[in-house]
């Protein structure tokens, strides 16, 4: 490697590299980044290695062992991230005093609400993409957990999470109200007499249970269950329970469409159910950003539509 030089200035050109970087360590390889820059791993390599020159430090090990960041490049990747959220900072204040939506919108989601039928971050993102052709729109998909650690430390500009425990450095507003019932399969013993079950035959089926944080309400009926398998999302619990294996709590909107096909019944749905909050969340305290109060608004219009 090169002796080590300072930086003494940040061109364009490095925060080119610097994206490059930051986008090949969340993918995790050259080649999970190929199709997210649109670059061939030949093209990323030198892309790297000329980050490495001007920085004048390895920043990652490949090879045959795989791909690790080295203790230098994950304070690089971290120095990085500061630099351009900064940026991105400046872009929205900038963009602020011209009146135009032009700029990244970063939003994060939990999994599974595009079946929601209200549709109100649907709508949402329509309206500002409409209005604003310079804006882009990133969207994420993660758990609850992730979604407000990336709205505390700034990589997040908005996100959609279940109204649980909320968090002293973000603000919430309520979004969606949905009702989940108790499913099983078509191929379940107890979808014959789905309408009706005793306490007793839920402890006799096995039972996938969420890993994510749930409400007290959600937590007392999943202890009547006896819990034989686990999911960290709903897609993962939609799964076991289509195996015929299994029962489990899901929204009405997201099973709607297997219950439809027959291939899924609610259990008791007059009894076995828990209502959930979903709300719309971003940091207190956070800079003017016309795209995100835009589209903040645009989801008070679609609530009172």
């Amino acid at each position: 490697m090169t002796k080590k030089m300072p930086l003494h200035q940040v061109s364009d050109f490095d925060l080119r590299l610097l994206r490059v970087f930051k986008t090949v360590a969340e993918c995790g390889s050259f080649s999970a980044a190929e199709s997210v820059l649109g670059i061939t791993r030949s093209a990323i390599s030198l892309h790297m290695g000329d980050l490495e020159k001007r920085l004048g430090m390895r920043l990652c090990q490949r090879g045959r062992a795989g791909f690790a960041l080295t203790d230098e490049g994950r304070e690089v990747l971290r120095a990085g991230e500061t630099v351009l959220v900064a940026i991105e900072g400046f872009r929205s204040e900038v963009n602020q005093m011209h009146q135009q939506l032009r700029g990244d919108l970063n939003v994060a989601i939990v999994n599974n609400l595009v079946t929601q039928p209200k549709m109100r971050i649907t709508h949402a993102l329509k309206a500002v993409r409409r209005e604003g052709a310079g804006v882009r729109i990133n969207l994420s998909m993660s758990t609850p957990g992730e979604i407000e650690r990336g709205l505390v430390d700034g990589r997040l500009h908005v996100g959609a999470v279940p109204l649980i425990t909320p968090l002293s450095g973000l603000d919430y507003s309520l979004l969606y109200e949905e009702r989940s019932n108790l499913y099983c399969s078509h191929e379940h013993p107890l979808f014959a007499h789905a309408a009706g079950v005793s306490n007793d035959d839920l402890i006799r089926a096995d039972a996938v249970v969420p890993t994510y944080r749930m409400t007290a309400e959600a937590i007392g009926l999943h202890q009547l269950l006896n819990v034989a398998a686990s999911a960290t999302d709903r897609e993962g619990i939609a799964f076991l329970i289509l195996t015929g294996s299994y029962i489990g709590f899901l929204p009405d909107h997201y099973a709607a469409t297997w219950v439809e096909k027959g291939l899924m019944a609610a259990l008791d749905p007059g009894r076995l159910y828990f209502d959930s909050k979903l709300a719309v969340a971003t940091r207190k305290g956070r800079r003017p950003n016309l795209i995100l109060e835009r589209f903040l608004n645009e989801l008070q219009l679609t609530s009172a539509a």
